[in-house]
């Protein structure tokens, strides 16, 4: 048998390698394998621990500890009844089950630091059949029938980018992956390139043979050290193997590959900033015209697609155009990937046809809102997106009908939020990232975001004024009419969509000076209900700021001065008697 243990990011934070160790201590006593994987998307599951016998997944077992590893190896000796209390509900398998799994098909499947396990499943055969069998322009031809759009935020189609650049003039030309995920919530691209790094590479080499490209570059911020430390084992194993580097395959084709670390500015995820900085500028957008399709890095013809982009190539390759535009809708063709955070059950990455609703994604696959909680809404596109309200659940995935509701479906973060989460404070925290993160170069987004930043400010401190709602609205739209680039022309979204569908939770806190979802601390007071309270003393002891006083078995009472609103209190007391208003 073959023991699996998924160690991508979240396995790791969660445990997994002390678990590969305590497992490692006692396999010697068995005829048994002990590998890794990558991230299956479950990441509500981990650390998750497969147990193969030849290639077929016998066991599946969920949130393994250490001293779990005594269990495992009993079962692999025999006892089949050793990992009963830790093996996958069924309930949690339909996770994976009402999934589509394409850029994400090899994740938490393979080992992704060995090349042999990525050839097994048909790796490098899409590349193999496009450099003896096919044109560039053949190879264009198919990604156009496919309908594959850019998986980075804005869908531009594929096939015309590729063509764009192969049909500019000059000897030199560039691939480059966006790796640069930087929106609050999303993972996909880290989970792509840490567990199935060999397809991120395959799909380029394709991408850069239809572009003419003899140099790809991937772009990866460097918070993500381990999907650096993969891709370059990545690198180096396809360079061993023949499918990278000096004629590939023996086809005549080159293409060498490298990596560039950048330093985790938000803005370098929009191309032209990305360019710069990777020429060793500063991140910062260029005007356009010139597209990078005529004038990109170092002023060369350059095309640049983000990881899951990539990630759908060589599938499309082998499967053929028509069976990936067969799923989807009219205008959105093909799978797309999600990663579900938030007030959500079952958070991970969800990977579905384009069509599906939002609420087949929230509550069919991520199973609804956790501790009971009422749905509120999810924002979608991160802090370029926008929010996205319960009335508007059955809303269709895909390019069209999310850019209608005044969100966008960006890069695939999905942040779930419930009753609990204020919708002007929600709408503060994003305006507050996209204000730091402006690269400074345009007056509206640099000077905007920050008198936006400021008026909201006020209003979750309970100093909101009569008119600060209309001034928003009216700088968010001066802001999206004269920023250069996508960040500062998308970043008054989440104050648009937060405005349009929650003007009420404005208006209390400016009128009424209420939080309705009692979440800014500044507009709440704790009272301590005297009939209720049983005087048990525990709301005093667990209190940081001594506000709370009485005497055992007596009603307590809460000094106003001294409260600090951290909501101690309310999570101890085990009468109701804390009260927020």
């Amino acid at each position: 048998m073959k023991i699996v243990v998924g160690e991508g990011s979240c396995g790791i934070a969660a445990g997994a390698a002390k678990v590969y160790s305590a497992i490692e201590r006692l396999i010697g006593s068995t005829a048994s394998t002990l590998t890794v994987t990558g991230c299956i998307g479950m990441c509500f599951l981990e650390p998750i621990v497969d147990i193969y016998d030849g290639g077929e997944l016998k066991k599946r077992l969920v949130k393994v500890q250490p001293e779990d590893a005594e269990k495992i190896i009993a079962y692999v000796n025999g006892d089949e009844n050793a990992i009963n209390d830790i093996e996958i509900s069924d309930d949690d398998k339909l996770f994976l089950e009402k999934q589509t799994r394409i850029a994400l098909r090899h994740c938490g499947i393979i080992n992704p630091e060995v090349i042999d396990e990525y050839t097994a499943k048909d790796g490098y055969k899409a590349l193999e059949k496009v450099l003896k069998t096919m044109t560039p322009e053949e190879v264009i031809e198919e990604i156009k029938v496919s309908g594959l759009a850019g998986r980075g935020g804005a869908g531009f189609p594929t096939w015309f980018k590729w063509n764009a650049a192969r049909q500019s003039q000059g000897e030199t030309k560039y691939l480059i992956c966006n790796a640069d995920e930087g929106d609050p919530g999303a993972f996909m691209d880290r989970a792509v390139i840490e567990s199935d790094p060999h397809n991120l590479i395959e799909g380029m080499l394709i991408g850069a043979y239809a572009i003419g490209a003899k140099e790809a570059v991937v772009y990866v911020r460097a918070e993500y050290p381990l999907a650096i430390e993969r891709l370059k084992e990545a690198i180096k194993q396809a360079e061993e193997k023949g499918f990278l580097g000096e004629n590939i395959m023996g086809t005549g084709f080159s293409c060498k590959m490298r990596i560039k670390a950048g330093a985790g500015a938000f803005v370098c995820g929009e191309e032209t900033a990305l360019i710069e900085s990777l020429q060793g500028e500063r991140g910062m957008p260029r005007l356009k015209p010139p597209f990078p399709a005529q004038s990109g890095y170092w002023y060369k013809p350059s095309n640049i697609n983000n990881v899951e982009t990539f990630a759908n190539v060589s599938w499309i390759i082998l499967n053929g155009g028509e069976a990936f535009a067969a799923m989807g809708t009219e205008g959105s063709k093909g799978t797309k990937v999600f990663a579900l955070t938030g007030k959500i059950k079952k958070g991970g990455l969800v990977e579905i046809p384009m069509g599906k609703t939002l609420r087949d994604v929230i509550f069919d696959i991520g199973g609804g809102i956790k501790n009971g909680k009422e749905f509120k809404a999810v924002q979608m596109g991160g802090p370029s997106g926008g929010c996205i309200p319960a009335d508007l659940l059955d809303t269709v995935i895909d390019y069209k009908a999310l850019g209608a509701t005044g969100a966008i479906m960006g890069s695939g973060g999905m942040v779930v939020m419930d009753e609990t989460t204020c919708m002007v404070s929600m709408a503060q925290f994003f305006l507050d990232f996209t204000a730091k993160e402006s690269c400074g170069k345009c007056i509206h987004c640099r000077i905007g975001t920050k008198r936006m930043l400021e008026i909201l400010n006020r209003i979750v401190k309970g100093e909101g004024r009569d008119g600060d709602i209309e001034l928003l609205e009216e700088l968010c739209y001066s802001i999206k009419d004269g920023a250069l680039c996508g960040l500062g022309q998308t970043a008054p979204n989440p104050v648009l969509t937060t405005i349009k569908y929650f003007r009420n939770e404005y208006e209390a806190h400016i009128k009424d000076k209420k939080c309705p979802a009692k979440s800014c601390p500044d507009l709440l007071a704790y009272t301590i209900d005297a009939d209720k309270c049983r005087g048990c003393t525990l709301c005093a002891k667990k209190c940081p700021a001594n506000a709370i006083l009485g005497e055992v078995k007596l009603a307590h009472k809460i000094d106003q001065d001294k409260c600090i609103k951290c909501g101690s209190c309310v999570s101890v007391c085990r009468f109701g008697a804390v009260k927020v208003d």
